[in-house]
């Protein structure tokens, strides 16, 4: 599978909105206490990123995952999932690709200029990714759960599971289980009309059903994410809407909320 990208929006604010609570100081948040914070596996600047600018991403970032963490009402492991990520920025970024993640490599990488709002899509198909091992029998080390779900393949049976495949269901399906969403049916009729394969498999319609979650939350940051809601891609129908929103946002609240309470207790 290719890796997994988000397209850049043309206008780069210079400052992203947020509003949430504070997280530290900012003038003190560097990429080093971003990695030890949540303990991912290793973080790497790349080499045309100046000081300031290095800086300046260090707090964004450490916002828009401390907010995604609260958001998910879920532990730094998660975030990190439990240590296994690997952060880039403004690394062998590709021409008009903001962010996308590498399977193969488990990492996630920002482009220096990239159009705000990619995080949480990026960060949900590394989780995607991440869960099938835990989710799907003799799971391949580069499927992602909800392309394996999609796909029929054996799953294993456990309460968390059983909720992260409700969240699968009502993103692809319909009410009745039967029939594909409208959400599939409106990334279908992107995909036919661009000849493309993309907006309608199974991990990018998790992703953008992520964000609309994570954009719907009290907690706004559109250094996080961006654009579920007023843009092109929206009108099309290429993120949830109406009361499909309303069912994912439920069923991810549901899902998140647990393995949080799962994992404390075991902590």
């Amino acid at each position: 599978m290719t890796a997994h990208h988000h397209t850049q929006n043309s206008e780069t604010p210079s400052r992203y909105y947020r509003n949430g609570p504070s997280h530290g100081d900012h003038n003190a948040i560097d990429f080093v206490q971003v990695r030890r914070r949540f303990d991912f596996c290793s973080i790497e600047i790349g080499r045309w990123v100046t000081r300031p600018e290095r800086e300046r991403a260090a707090g964004l970032f450490f916002d828009a995952l401390c907010d995604l963490m609260l958001i998910l009402q879920c532990t730094e492991e998660v975030i990190s999932l439990r240590g296994s990520l690997s952060l880039q920025y403004g690394i062998g970024g590709r021409p008009g690709v903001a962010a996308h993640y590498n399977p193969g490599t488990r990492r996630f990488s920002l482009a220096k200029n990239a159009g705000p709002g990619s995080i949480a899509h990026e960060w949900f198909h590394a989780f995607d990714h991440y869960i099938a091992s835990k989710t799907v029998l003799n799971a391949d080390s580069r499927v992602f759960a909800s392309y394996a779900w999609l796909n029929n393949a054996p799953l294993i049976q456990h309460p968390l599971n059983t909720l992260l495949f409700d969240c699968f269901h009502a993103i692809m399906l319909d009410d009745t289980g039967t029939q594909p969403s409208a959400l599939f049916n409106a990334s279908a009729a992107a995909d036919s009309q661009l000849t493309t394969l993309y907006y309608s498999l199974p991990e990018e319609l998790c992703a953008r059903a992520f964000e609309a979650f994570v954009q719907d939350a009290a907690i706004k940051n559109n250094f996080l994410v961006a654009g579920t809601q007023a843009t092109k891609e929206a009108e099309l129908g290429l993120y949830p809407q109406g009361a499909q929103r309303l069912k994912i946002n439920a069923a991810f609240s549901r899902y998140f909320r647990t393995l949080g309470v799962a994992l404390t207790r075991q902590g």
